[in-house]
């Protein structure tokens, strides 16, 4: 990894859990790249957040579910790096960009697995690939899971899968990243109260009330719980931890 200001690269970025993510590691001393799918208007809005902390940013557009378009959007990746930080590698690839399906086993379609699976899981595994001379030995790769993968609730059978495939891969990943020190992790957060899945955790009071009663520290996660976790596991002091799931869920379903 570089000695210089470490640069974070999120996918995802824009809004709910991306969003903290880029802040809470703007505020902890690293510049952020944040994708977005189509709100630009979201995402220059954590930009200018995240320069007012003092901290440089760049938005770019991705859709994160179209591998074809993924040599095009490092070679602006490539450009903006020479832009803005005369550099060309960054130092954290965070794959948290995501789609959020409800659908029961038997209910689900094929056109929703194949938006799952282009978005969690070949999108993520090809990304990364894609990035892989981008991102600076001595780098961190963090995957975003979710709880699910360890517990079921009806109507994520698609969703989970895909994670439970993300979860296998980081450990793939670690293993042969190592020789050039780019340790890679999951992150699985548990319900989070975001507009992820229609908001259904967020404004739902019978849904929140029941997740917070099955988790130990009481209350449902807010997002600012896991980019904090986020900046935890991205610190030097974190750089030992390497092929793991960490859960970020306040000790749901425990």
């Amino acid at each position: 990894m570089s000695t210089s200001t470490p640069i974070a690269l999120i996918t995802g970025g824009s809004r709910g859990l991306g969003k903290s993510m880029a802040l809470k590691l703007a505020e902890h001393g690293t510049d952020v790249i944040l994708t977005y799918r189509s709100n630009q208007a979201d995402a220059e809005a954590v930009v200018a957040a995240i320069r007012k902390l003092g901290r440089r940013a760049v938005a770019l557009p991705l859709d994160a579910g179209k591998a074809s378009s993924f040599p095009a959007f490092a070679e602006q990746l490539r450009a903006a790096l020479k832009e803005q930080w005369q550099r060309d590698q960054f130092d954290y690839l965070v794959n948290n960009a995501g789609v959020g399906v409800h659908a029961s086993f038997a209910q689900t379609t094929e056109a929703q697995f194949d938006e799952l699976v282009n978005v969690h899981f070949k999108g993520v595994f090809f990304l990364t690939q894609t990035l892989l001379p981008m991102i600076a030995d001595g780098g961190r790769i963090l995957n975003i899971s979710t709880g699910l993968a360890r517990f079921a609730l009806p109507g994520y059978a698609a969703y989970a899968a895909m994670k439970g495939a993300i979860e296998v891969l980081t450990r793939y990943l670690a293993k042969e990243l190592g020789a050039r020190r780019i340790a890679v992790n999951t992150l699985a957060p548990g319900a989070i109260e975001t507009d992820f899945g229609g908001g259904v955790v967020r404004d739902n009071a019978d849904v929140n009330a029941f997740i917070a009663s099955q988790t130990a520290l009481g209350r449902v996660g807010l997002p600012d719980d896991i980019g904090g976790a986020v900046v935890s596991l991205l610190s030097k002091e974190s750089g030992w931890i390497n092929g793991q799931r960490v859960e970020a869920s306040g000790g749901m379903f425990i």
